[in-house]
């Protein structure tokens, strides 16, 4: 049996403190190890306790959540950040994930949504909030200075790691992508890992961004061939 998933959780709302715990509770391979109300108590229990994943609210106190982020993934890279959001808060939410966090979630969201976020981000993947993925894309405009840089990165991919890039921003999971293009799961696994190192991604977050920026989101005038 493997160790439980280790959280930390920082958000300045006690009541909503509360209402993560309740969820995570029953949960038996996530463990809520600590609790903080401001960015920098966030920071440094995470120093502390180095949890598999930090959900850090975006408004906080002290140090706010994506000062938190930016310090957490400094200090302890290997720490797996999910932002906590509200609807209209989507600019913070693209900053937060251009500084590396493996995904969002609306509080409003479904319970069941938060232990799937942990458990993807856990694992390397990440989890968008399927409510406003899309209005969160069309924003990184407004986050983004130099695309050519992008569009030089995606010229080093194969066809078929193109093919697998633009399904993965589009939100598949491994084996959906792998469903699409006719390939076993293992086999993306190992595309995804390549189209990582060349693009300089740490996960399907960034090169879903990356994606958005240089335009592979659009559909192809031609299907490109496996590689």
């Amino acid at each position: 049996m493997t160790d439980p998933l280790r959280v930390l959780l920082a958000d300045d709302d006690s009541l909503i403190r509360t209402a993560i715990n309740a969820i995570l509770h029953p949960e038996a391979d996530i463990d809520l190890i600590a609790q903080a109300a401001d960015g920098r108590a966030a920071v440094d229990l995470a120093v502390r306790h180095r949890p598999d994943v930090a959900l850090l609210d975006i408004q906080m106190p002290v140090l706010d959540g994506l000062a938190a982020l930016r310090e957490i993934r400094r200090l302890v890279p290997a720490v797996q950040t999910v932002v906590l959001t509200t609807f209209g808060q989507d600019d913070y939410v693209a900053q937060a994930l251009a500084a590396g966090a493996a995904g969002f979630l609306i509080k409003e969201s479904a319970a069941d949504e938060l232990a799937y976020a942990i458990r993807a981000a856990a694992a390397g993947n990440a989890y968008l909030s399927p409510k406003i993925t899309r209005q969160v894309l069309n924003r990184l405009p407004t986050v983004t200075v130099r695309p050519e840089e992008d569009l030089a990165k995606v010229s080093m991919l194969s066809g078929r790691e193109r093919d697998v890039l633009i399904l993965l921003a589009q939100g598949l999971s491994n084996a959906e992508i792998g469903q699409h293009l006719f390939v076993s799961e293992g086999t993306v696994k190992t595309h995804v890992y390549r189209v990582f190192a060349k693009l300089g991604c740490e996960n399907r977050v960034q090169a879903a961004m990356l994606a958005q920026r240089a335009g592979l989101l659009e559909p192809p005038s031609t299907p490109t061939t496996a590689r």
